[in-house]
């Protein structure tokens, strides 16, 4: 049965096989939502090397008891002053360490909207797996009908059956052909998706999916939870954003100390000597201490909160690694249940109940049956390595990176992300 769905494959069409890495790498480089991403993360890294900068100094001209002319050069005064302001000294470099900390949780932002893309560019690239093999297992169960629908004919022909047998056969011909025309429909819908995930525009097809290797999952669910715990992007930014407050809450303290403007200035006089002055101002946040009071409060509040989100982001990546990794070994127990048990029965009943119909043995139902189990067999055996291939696509979000899949018995491993 294996060989013969292969062969109907290849029968179908000589199309140009598309691989899932080709798509990660094309989606990585013109997704919109991907490239919004990487945006705001160079803009936010742009960001400590602004606030951590001095004020402009500013440059100012005071021109005293001029005449009403405005003759300025006739003024009593004439006042060049260049002034600068510097805030008290550690204030800049936890500022700075706060942008550094908004920067980091964007990068890692950043990169989890790139797993994200690359979950749902897999998810998607398996759905259209799905349609294409469907379509086969389809197309040979078309194939398997037609032979049953001749034997009907040639059996009603000489009178050892009854004409129900034949339309019974068209029905179940008819279903199949069905099936085969809804599925290629499909492919259109699965394509479309993928090509919004692309950016891609136009209508022309992808070609068929590269078949995976068998699913295999050989991890241990405590490792890769501390895997997660250790290098999903969101905890990342999570831990970033602790930082970031616990930066805040020391600039908050440091808020109370005062803040000082330097001047000098050149005095051009028309009646008297020229000359040179100087001004050094301070502020005096002694003045409003309850402002200051409620800014580390508000500092420390922030960072509870931070704080409670970072377990909060713990507890629902242990959950959502727990629940991908049941669904992946749900559906592995599944797929590797039809292929050594389920198919060869149901192929061995086919080929037997073909075989009695022939010589009167069986009846046509009985054969009609074991066609659609055959076809049920193949498809959920289909459905179940989806069902696997979509759950490992999940855990790897889950994850935070790539989990490398073993090879197979002859040494083929699954196409992963490149």
């Amino acid at each position: 049965m294996a060989a013969g769905i292969l062969t109907a494959a290849s029968a179908r069409a000589q199309v140009e096989r598309v691989r899932l890495t080709d798509l990660i790498a094309e989606a990585r480089q013109h997704n919109p939502d991907l490239g919004a991403a990487e945006a705001r993360a160079r803009a936010a890294a742009a960001v400590p090397a602004r606030v951590v900068a001095l004020d402009d100094p500013v440059l100012s001209y005071e021109a005293w008891n001029a005449p009403e002319s405005l003759r300025l050069d006739r003024a009593d005064n004439n006042i060049f002053r260049l002034s600068q302001k510097i805030p008290f000294p550690g204030k800049r470099a936890l500022a700075e360490e706060v942008a550094t900390r908004d920067a980091e949780m964007a990068t890692k932002d950043a990169r989890g909207t790139e797993l994200d893309v690359v979950a749902s560019i897999t998810k998607a690239y398996y759905e259209l797996w799905r349609i294409h093999r469907l379509i086969a297992v389809y197309s040979r169960e078309k194939d398997l009908a037609q032979r049953v629908a001749r034997i009907a004919e040639q059996k009603y022909g000489t009178s050892e059956v009854s004409q129900s047998d034949v339309l019974r056969a068209q029905v179940e011909l008819t279903h199949l052909i069905n099936r085969v025309h809804t599925e290629t429909l499909s492919v259109r819908s699965a394509e479309a998706e993928l090509r919004e995930l692309l950016s891609r525009p136009g209508t022309d097809p992808f070609g068929i999916p590269e078949d995976p290797s068998p699913p295999r999952l050989t991890a241990r669910l405590e490792d890769v939870t501390d895997v997660a715990l250790a290098e999903r992007p969101e905890i990342a930014a999570q831990r970033a954003a602790v930082s970031r407050e616990e930066a805040a809450v020391r600039l908050s303290e440091r808020a109370r100390l005062p803040d000082f403007e330097f001047s000098v200035g050149r005095f051009e006089n028309a009646h008297g000597r020229d000359g040179f002055g100087a001004m050094a101002s301070v502020t005096l946040p002694i003045a409003q201490p309850g402002k200051y009071d409620a800014g580390v409060t508000e500092a420390n509040a922030r960072l509870s909160a931070q704080k409670a989100d970072l377990r909060r982001a713990e507890d629902r990546i242990r959950r959502e690694v727990g629940q991908t990794f049941v669904r992946a070994e749900t559906a592995l127990s599944q797929y590797e249940l039809f292929t050594t048990t389920h198919i060869p029965q149901a192929e061995q009943a086919l080929s037997v109940t073909e075989s009695g119909y022939q010589t009167g043995a069986v009846d046509f139902l009985s054969l009609i049956d074991s066609l659609r189990q055959i076809e049920m067999v193949h498809t959920e055996h289909i459905e179940a390595q989806v069902e696997f291939e979509k759950a490992y696509a999940d855990l790897e979000r889950a994850v935070g990176r790539e989990l490398p899949r073993p090879a197979d018995a002859h040494g083929k491993g699954t196409p992963r992300h490149g």
